[in-house]
């Protein structure tokens, strides 16, 4: 099979499928070896990065995706449904920095982080698919294992977690520190209800 046979077919697979498909799998379905089709899915990513194109091709993880390029979103939502965009709090995007550094992690090493409970901040990450439940931990209370999703990949523009910057001694301190006046805020909460 030619180059643009296969390039063709991996635009109709995308195009059809939508999410983002594993190389793997579309190098077993052409009939083909996986880094000939990377080779392919390089070349289209030039080809549609050039100005006129208004999509893109974005690989994830081992995973590729054909989406509309990002200076096109206002235009865009000008005839689709406008998406629905979702505000992460401090405490919760403080949950997922924990989650996407320290990944797979359990509730309990969160919470042993952030030294406040967690449950909102992982169940509204969980809503919002940016982790997933990745199996449970061997230990007893066999705890839920959480990382972070394709989605939260695509939400923060990185090919792959190694991509993420590397986090600071001061960061974390941050962090910490804004822990703390969460749990004495919540503590203070607390005691003027029971009074």
């Amino acid at each position: 099979m030619d180059r643009k046979e296969i390039q063709g077919k991996i635009e109709g697979i995308l195009f059809a499928m939508g999410d983002s498909v594993a190389i793997k799998d579309i190098a077993e379905a052409l009939g083909e070896e996986e880094n000939e089709i990377k080779d392919v899915i390089e070349e289209m990513k030039i080809y549609y990065a050039s100005k006129d194109r208004g999509i893109q091709i974005v690989t994830l993880e081992g995973n590729v995706q054909l989406r509309t390029k990002d200076e096109y979103y206002d235009d865009l939502i000008k005839i689709a449904t406008a998406p629905k965009k979702n505000v992460l709090s401090d405490s919760v995007l403080e949950t997922l920095s924990i989650i996407a550094y320290k990944q797979p992690v359990t509730r309990m090493d969160i919470e042993k982080i952030r030294g406040v409970n967690s449950d909102f901040g992982i169940n509204k990450l969980l809503e919002f698919g940016l982790i997933k439940e990745l199996g449970r931990l061997d230990a007893p209370g066999k705890p839920l294992l959480f990382g972070t999703s394709e989605q939260f990949l695509r939400a923060f523009n990185v090919d792959s977690i190694e991509d993420l910057p590397q986090i600071s001694i001061d960061m974390m301190e941050d962090f910490r520190s804004q822990a703390e006046s969460e749990l004495n805020y919540n503590a203070d909460k607390t005691e003027t209800v029971e009074i």
